[in-house]
C-alpha cells in the first residue's frame, strides 16, 4: 500500500469504495499499513484537495521542490564551499539528514550574533496571518534578514547549492534557543489553505515547500527533532541538519514534526524555510 497520497492511491481509494468497503474498513487498512489515523482520515476526507499541487498567488515561482542531488549510495554532497555528509535518507516523507553542514566556528558565530536579539518565539496566527506567542512553542528566537551579514550570506549560498533552490526563495535564517524543558510540540510548517489568514501570508513568496533545521550545538540530553507519523527522531548534533520537503499543504505529506523537550543542557538551532517563489 502506498504511503503518500498519489494518483495511484486515489485510484486505490476509489477501487475500495467501488468494492463496497466503508470508510472504517479503509481507515483500518491504511493504519495497518503505517498511516497515522489523523493522516488517513485527512486522505479519506479530501483526496481531491490532497492531489492538487500548491497554487501560486502571484509573482515568479520555481517549479518542483527543493531537493539535494543524492545519487544512489552517495555519502557526500558538494554544497559549493563545503562537502556535506549524507547520513539518513527517507522517501516518504522526504527527509534527509546532513552531517557537517556548518563548522563549529560558524555555529558559535551564529549563536553569538543572535544572543542579544532573542525574544519569546512566536507562531503564525492562522486566522489573521500575524504572529503571536503560543504555549506550544516555548523557545526564544530571532530572525536574520536574508543576506543581513557575511555569515548569513555564506550559509544561504551553501543551502541554495545543496538543495538546488534559489536564495531569494528562502526566508531569513531563524535562530532558536531552547532552555531545559523547552519544546516545540508537533506541527506542520506549511500554511493551511483553509485558514482565513493564509491568503495574506502567501502574497510573500507563496507556500512553504521545504524546511531545514540546523543544530548549532549538541544538547546534553533530549531536544531531538521528531516525526510522529513515521516514528523518526533525529538527534541534535552540532553542525548537522535535517531537511524535509512537502509538495502540498496537507497532513498526507507526513511532515508532522516537533522539537522534543530539552532534558539537560540547552539547544540552539537555525531554521531555514523555503518558499515556492521569491520571498520579500
Amino acid at each position: 500500500m502506498l504511503q503518500t497520497v498519489t494518483p495511484e492511491l486515489a485510484q486505490w481509494l476509489a477501487a475500495q469504495r467501488q468494492a463496497g468497503h466503508g470508510d472504517d474498513a479503509i481507515l483500518s487498512a491504511m493504519t495497518q499499513s503505517g498511516w497515522t489515523e489523523v493522516s488517513a482520515r485527512a486522505a479519506l476526507a479530501k483526496p481531491l484537495v490532497i492531489l492538487k499541487a500548491p497554487q501560486p498567488t502571484g509573482g515568479t515561482f520555481t517549479a518542483g521542490l527543493p531537493e539535494p542531488a543524492i545519487s544512489e549510495g552517495a555519502t557526500t554532497l558538494n554544497a559549493g564551499d563545503r562537502e556535506v555528509q549524507v547520513l539518513t535518507v527517507m522517501k516518504l516523507p522526504r527527509v534527509v539528514v546532513f552531517g557537517g553542514l556548518l563548522s563549529a566556528e560558524e555555529c558559535a558565530q551564529l549563536r553569538a550574533l543572535a544572543a542579544t536579539r532573542l525574544a519569546r518565539s512566536e507562531t503564525v496566527q492562522v486566522e489573521t496571518g500575524t504572529s503571536e506567542v503560543n504555549e506550544a512553542r516555548t523557545s526564544e528566537g530571532m530572525f536574520f534578514g536574508r543576506g543581513e551579514n557575511e555569515l548569513a550570506q555564506r550559509i544561504e549560498a551553501r543551502i541554495a547549492a545543496l538543495l538546488h533552490w534559489p536564495i531569494e526563495n528562502g526566508e531569513g535564517l531563524q535562530i532558536l534557543h531552547y532552555s531545559p524543558g523547552a519544546e516545540y510540540k508537533p506541527h506542520f510548517d506549511y500554511f493551511d489553505p483553509e485558514h482565513s489568514g493564509t491568503a495574506s501570508i502567501l502574497k510573500r513568496g507563496g507556500q512553504r515547500v521545504g524546511s531545514l533545521v540546523i543544530y548549532l550545538n549538541t544538547p546534553t540530553r533530549g531536544g531531538g527533532t521528531t516525526f510522529p507519523d513515521v516514528g523518526l527522531e533525529v538527534q541534535p548534533v552540532q553542525g548537522n541538519a535535517v531537511f524535509f520537503s512537502y509538495d502540498r499543504p496537507d497532513p498526507a505529506t507526513r511532515t508532522l514534526h516537533g522539537g522534543a523537550p530539552v532534558l539537560e543542557g540547552e539547544k540552539w538551532v537555525a531554521t531555514k524555510w523555503l518558499r515556492q517563489g521569491r520571498f520579500d
